[in-house]
């Protein structure tokens, strides 16, 4: 008999039983999707992992811990087969075909009456992916497609002309620490959805090259602001642009709630009216190390870190750091924004108490193809970050981590 294709269908299983039958892997892998679906799931395995045991623990599907018997498929909709009982399999398989109910089979995709496609969501849209070769069904190449479908939807590549979506509004958007790859999923989809993106210099900047024509760009930094401050002149073209009906799209480096003001244009939006969305980015201050070896926590050495503004100095009565508590932690310091002022924050350290010997780093243009690491200590740190003319961006690290990675001077 010829071969035809599988014909695809949504099946909707909220409230209808399906039965699972094993508990190792597959189950694991596919319990998740059942549970999502509000399906009526009902486990039958002598053994589990401990992520489907900690499934069952929590009630989101009910497990009766022995083998499969005959009858066990009563009133199924729709049976999972994923147990190594060979025999089992094959009983259970011709259960559920005389019972008419769709059966998967993990051990031979050629007995079964279903397949599992791979699948992907995103913003409401499921795609499924199915080989109509039986020859050449490999699901590595299932996936791989689901997976370029999917990221060209979140990300905005793939989008059809006539179905452009728009989020009304301004999203506060946290760009990540500089490398583009590193912006959130969400906070790409958001910036090929919109008009105008007012980027910050911090911002990662490869990714305004990605941008459609027709999207408005403005340099933060550019913003005539007169009689303004600068910060009050962006929360005004926030505000001028959302009234227009426009997407906007403030993009800052990092995150926008660490040093990033992202606070203030939102309670700015938030008074004019303007419906605003936060997302959040990766932030420097534990990235930057991460990308350049250095753990800001390490088991037996640091057990807390402490993200501190570094653009006040100690000795500046602005400045609203408690430097002599900071000195007496035993955890990881991360200064950012401090390369101008790391000679003084280094000098009020070691008088507060902190060893002069403790170790340093300075990650400059961390995440990019620019990236570099500096270390010293803090006798040592000021001269260094000036005679190797370490420049902004850089994050700073000071603590014994700063020892323990592959670059580290232990």
């Amino acid at each position: 008999m010829a071969e035809h294709p599988a014909y695809p269908v949504g099946l909707r299983l909220t409230g209808r039983r399906v039965v699972v039958l094993g508990g190792g892997q597959v189950a694991q892998r596919r319990l998740p999707a059942l549970i999502a679906a509000g399906a009526d799931i009902r486990l039958v395995s002598p053994e589990a992992t401990p992520s489907v045991e900690a499934m069952a623990d929590t009630g989101e599907i009910t497990w009766e811990r022995r083998p499969y018997t005959e009858g066990d498929l009563a009133g199924a909709w729709y049976v999972l087969i994923a147990t190594s009982d060979a025999e089992a399999a094959e009983a259970a398989s011709a259960e559920a075909e005389r019972h008419r109910v769709w059966c998967v089979r993990s051990d031979d995709a050629d007995r079964a009456t279903a397949w599992t496609p791979a699948t992907g969501h995103s913003e409401g849209v499921t795609v499924a992916v199915l080989t109509t070769d039986a020859r050449h069904r490999d699901p590595r190449h299932t996936a791989a497609i689901r997976d370029a479908v999917v990221e060209g939807l979140r990300d905005g590549t793939l989008v059809a002309p006539h179905r452009r979506t728009r989020t009304p509004g301004v999203a506060l958007v946290g760009g990540g620490p500089g490398d583009p790859d590193l912006i959130t999923v969400r906070g790409r989809r958001l910036l090929a959805e919109a008009d105008v993106v007012i980027a910050d210099r911090l911002g990662p900047r490869d990714l305004l090259a990605e941008l459609p024509p027709h999207v408005e760009v403005i340099d933060a930094a550019k913003i005539p602001y007169g009689r303004f401050m600068a910060q009050e002149a962006i929360n005004n073209a926030l505000i001028e642009h959302a009234k227009q009906g426009k997407a906007v799209v403030r993009l800052k480096g990092g995150d926008p709630f660490v040093f990033g003001r992202g606070m203030e244009e939102a309670q700015a939006l938030a008074e004019a009216g303007i419906a605003c969305t936060v997302v959040p980015g990766i932030s420097s201050s534990v990235s930057v190390p991460g990308a350049a070896g250095i753990p800001v926590t390490h088991r037996g050495v640091a057990h807390e870190f402490t993200v501190v503004s570094g653009h006040v100095a100690p000795d500046d009565e602005r400045s609203l750091v408690d430097w002599p508590s900071l000195a007496k932690l035993t955890g990881t310091l991360v200064i950012l924004m401090g390369v101008d002022k790391i000679g003084k924050i280094a000098e009020a350290l070691v008088a507060h108490g902190k060893s002069p010997d403790t170790p340093v780093a300075l990650v400059q243009e961390g995440t990019t193809a620019a990236q570099r690491r500096v270390d010293a200590t803090l006798a040592t740190v000021g001269e260094v970050a000036v005679a190797q003319e370490v420049r902004p961006p850089a994050v700073i690290v000071v603590g014994e981590v700063v020892a323990v990675g592959p670059h580290g001077t232990a």
